[in-house]
């Protein structure tokens, strides 16, 4: 991003920066927080790029009260559980020092991995603690909290990776028992989780890695173990030798941390939804649109039991958790005595994240991003320091063979996401210019002429011929661009190189239509090109979050 951080030289991997303005995915208020800040200045505490924000933000999560020996204690448990490596306990152990602060991100327990930008999350999420250090001098943690206490099972359920022969293959996990309604760190996986793995293993090209990501995803993804367990242990190896410190949101031991968040909500159960419909309208009014809107009666909470994951609603005074009618005070009683019962909505979990950490920095997706302008009354309500919100990086990954052809064809990258044969079809005819096409183009021209002489002089003779003429040369020029298109098709057919190379890299960069690094599996990318590219990645990509990069490994 422009301002504090310092672009890093694309010399090596990354291979070319988009703006943003080209890409036709990318949402209105994400090119207004990277390109025009100043429209939407009002909605955050500051700007990542701007060097005077940090310092005013560290101070007000400095003075902010929370437990950090305990948090640290319960992150350093679990990680001791999982045996993370060395790097990211000791990061744990920093916690505890009221000097730390924590750049967090965190994501879904997608199916091995989850979608691309996963790792580009916690790449961001490390590049900028790194960054922190370096320029302010403050201890920085990177977190990465993995959103387990989701119940969007049949979100998360799936993996896309592209085969040998360049065709995506989907792969799902089988329905467990309680998916859909309870939480998805307490979906355990049976033994229909095997012939899944099995399944990708065989859907995916044979690499000099694809044994080693087999075995390492059997680890994790198993039976008797779940999603979110099983993405946080594959982010330990991935990056834990990095410092990246893998929380799992769905711990029951922090949630006496954030108890009086709880209770508070419940307290005062139309504040929340209140500000954050209010906000919405600031968002409409600024031409974007509105990522929350909660619904009528809806609180920031769920209530955990046997029957899943319940939203509570208040009205007329009681709040009412699946069809039970609870009172007020009994339920914000509970909420302290029991907080592992309740789990806060998209509404209350930055806030939850925000008062067990000391962040300072969040890393968003573009989604995550829009919604996060709709919460700042929300943590000013509840006295939870705001922190900054710092794009996560944004990337497409394609071989060498693809890049030759961008490059020689000279195809604009956001062309790709076309999946109509149009961009194919300028291609070939712009190969026809100087041969058939150039001779079609003389033809056309040869013939209005030779219609606009016959046109004067049958006018000449008798008025009311202008418009035959019209028609005659209206008929004479589709009969000519249907001939074009035929030679189109005919070059098609005879150049099926150019077809196929086309082909290849549209799909590579944009499967099933998808970007896709919101469509393929973080599997795909390791099985292509070993884990060793995240490592390059953190020295290489650059933080200038308003560019798209295309990484040639």
């Amino acid at each position: 991003m422009p301002g504090d951080f310092e672009t890093v030289s694309t010399a090596g991997a990354v291979r070319a920066g988009i703006e943003l303005t080209r890409l036709p995915w990318v949402r209105s208020f994400h090119a207004a927080y990277e390109l025009n800040f100043a429209s939407v200045a009002s909605l955050f505490a500051g700007h990542p790029g701007d060097p005077a924000a940090w310092p005013r933000v560290m101070a007000a999560v400095a003075r902010a009260a929370r437990d950090r020996a305990r948090t640290a204690e319960i992150v350093g448990q679990e990680l001791a559980g999982r045996g993370a490596p060395d790097a990211a306990r000791s990061n744990a152990r920093r916690l505890a020092d009221p000097a730390t602060f924590a750049i967090l991100t965190g994501q879904q327990a997608g199916l091995f991995g989850g979608p691309l930008y996963t790792v580009l999350k916690a790449i961001t999420t490390i590049q900028i603690a790194r960054h922190v250090e370096a320029t302010y001098g403050v201890p920085a943690v990177p977190v990465f909290w993995v959103a387990a206490e989701d119940h969007d099972w049949h979100e998360v359920r799936s993996a896309t990776v592209l085969d040998a022969d360049m065709e995506t293959r989907r792969l799902a996990a089988p329905d467990v028992a309680g998916a859909g309604a309870q939480p998805i760190g307490a979906l355990v996986f049976d033994e229909g989780i095997r012939p899944v793995l099995d399944a990708l293993g065989a859907s995916l090209p044979r690499t000099a890695w694809t044994d080693d990501l087999l075995a390492d995803l059997g680890r994790y993804y198993r039976p008797g173990s779940n999603l979110g367990a099983a993405l946080a242990g594959w982010l330990d190896q991935l990056f834990g030798r990095h410092g990246l410190v893998v929380f799992n949101g769905a711990n029951p031991a922090a949630k006496p941390l954030v108890a009086d968040l709880f209770a508070a909500e419940l307290g005062a159960p139309e504040r929340t939804a209140r500000e954050v419909r209010r906000q919405a309208a600031v968002l409409e009014a600024m031409g974007h649109g509105a990522q929350v809107v909660p619904a009528e009666h809806a609180t920031a909470l769920f209530y955990l039991d046997g029957a899943g994951r319940q939203p509570i609603r208040f009205a007329d005074g009681a709040f009412l958790v699946g069809d039970a009618t609870r009172q007020p005070a009994d339920l914000r009683a509970e909420a302290l005595a029991h907080p592992d019962r309740f789990s806060p909505n998209v509404m209350l979990r930055p806030l939850v994240q925000d008062r067990l950490f000391p962040t300072i920095c969040y890393v968003a997706g573009p989604g995550e991003l829009a919604y996060q302008a709709q919460f700042g009354g929300v943590y000013d309500a509840f006295g939870v320091a705001r922190p900054l919100f710092a794009s996560r990086a944004s990337a497409t990954f394609v071989d060498a063979a693809a890049a030759r052809f961008l490059e020689r064809q000279d195809v604009p990258f956001e062309d790709l996401a076309i999946q109509d044969d149009s961009v194919l079809n300028r291609l070939v005819e712009r190969d026809l210019a100087s041969g058939s096409g150039a001779a079609a183009d003389e033809a056309e021209t040869a013939i209005r002429d030779r219609m606009a002489a016959l046109k004067a002089a049958a006018v000449a003779v008798d008025p009311t011929l202008g418009g035959a003429a019209d028609t005659t040369l209206a008929r004479m020029q589709q009969a000519l661009d249907g001939f074009r298109q035929k030679i189109v098709r005919a070059a098609k057919r005879r150049d099926d190189t150019l077809r196929r190379q086309f082909t290849r890299t549209r799909t590579l960069c944009f499967p099933d239509g998808h970007p896709q690094e919101r469509t393929l599996s973080v599997a795909a990318l390791i099985n292509q090109y070993g884990p060793g590219l995240l490592d390059q990645l953190l020295d290489e990509l650059p933080i200038d979050a308003s560019r798209h990069y295309l990484v040639v490994p």
